[in-house]
């Protein structure tokens, strides 16, 4: 793997990828500018994806010159692709420290929605996931985060890609817990819904979490955008053995707090269940029973994933008699029930295949 040099005056300077507008607008402030400075220099970013201060034409040339020395608009790069033969398209980013993080770009007919990470590795420890197999590096910044979006849609950009659209919508499903990484969650969440960011509505980004009840307690103070919960268990016994962060947060302290987000949120009227099918684990109908009565006073629809396997794990996916038998009965209870069509398995894109370690893949 080719290293990323970093020169000392590259590490002092400030990258505005980490920045929303309002922290934009203090940093402009702080050398003497405008704030409105930050209006254009977003726009300059998000909508033209620029990267060079010299080009940004409506800023004074004294101003360019001057946030050349002293920032820097700097995101992941794209170090490895692979096209599914569905079209998927996982992208494997080398961060500044040469680390790397999977994203995965999912073209749809009306939409394109791109799997995002929050963190290098894991530290939830799922029994069932490889990238928590990997174990846990670090919380992404900002600029990480943001910069998945802005990479792929710069290249989209530029490269005027017939038939392949812009990132429409974003879930935080892809590698790591982002309640663990919650201030760099928000921030970069408030850079995708800014006017002068990205522009997506708050309805096209869904958060992912396995259940940190302090976090999701507060979440609507924060930022109110669609959530999903990882449960993939129907009791605490079960969960606890596939999921050990159950043994912190059990299920019924996890729904009591889903319960007080729901009724705080303006757009959230349900939470979205996601229920990975472990053959011979959690896919008996009687799972399927007990998992309608835990829910039964949580307002949720509920997505049935088989699982992707990777190498060296001991499970395997719920045949497809079973899971369909597992949707009916939640459905004979009252629920909306999806059996999720896995996308990119053919290239280790799908959901809980994500890697973040690269000397393991190559």
């Amino acid at each position: 793997m080719k290293v990323l040099k970093k020169n000392k005056d590259f590490l002092n300077k400030i990258n505005l990828l980490d920045m929303s507008r309002e922290k934009m607008e203090f940093f402009f402030n702080s050398i003497g500018e405008s704030k409105f400075r930050a209006i254009q220099v977003m726009e300059w970013i998000y909508h033209h994806y620029c990267d060079q201060f010299e080009l940004m034409s409506n800023l004074s040339v004294k101003l360019r010159k001057k946030l050349s020395k002293i920032a820097i608009i700097y995101s992941p790069k794209i170090f490895y692709k692979k096209i599914s033969n569905d079209g998927t398209i996982k992208f494997v980013l080398r961060m500044e420290d040469n680390n790397t993080v999977e994203t995965v770009y999912i073209p749809e007919k009306k939409r394109a929605t791109l799997c995002i990470s929050t963190q290098i590795g894991c530290n939830v420890g799922c029994k069932f996931c490889a990238t928590a197999q990997q174990g846990f590096n670090r919380n992404l910044k900002v600029s990480e985060i943001i910069g998945q979006i802005w990479i792929i849609n710069r290249i989209i950009h530029f490269m005027k890609i017939k038939k392949i659209r812009y990132v429409t919508n974003i879930v935080f499903m892809g590698m790591g817990e982002p309640l663990l990484n919650i201030k760099n969650v928000v921030e970069s969440i408030k850079i995708m819904i800014d006017d002068f960011g990205f522009n997506f509505s708050k309805k096209k980004i869904t958060l992912s979490t396995s259940g940190i009840v302090p976090i999701i307690e507060k979440l609507y103070e924060m930022i109110d955008i669609p959530l999903a919960l990882s449960l993939h268990a129907s009791n605490d016994l079960l969960r606890n053995k596939i999921m050990p962060i159950n043994k912190i947060y059990n299920i019924q302290n996890i729904l009591n707090s889903v319960n007080v987000f729901l009724k705080k949120s303006h757009i959230n009227k349900k939470i979205t269940i996601e229920y990975v099918m472990l053959k011979d684990i959690n896919d008996t109908s009687e799972n399927a029973k007990e998992l309608a009565n835990c829910l039964k006073r949580v307002p949720s629809k509920i997505n049935l994933i088989p699982w992707n396997f990777f190498p060296g794990s001991m499970y395997k996916s719920s045949s497809k008699e079973n899971i369909i038998n597992f949707s009916n009965i939640l459905k004979k209870y009252g629920f909306i029930t999806l059996i999720r069509k896995n996308r990119g398995n053919d290239i280790n894109a799908a959901c809980g295949q994500l890697v973040w370690n690269i000397k393991k893949i190559f």
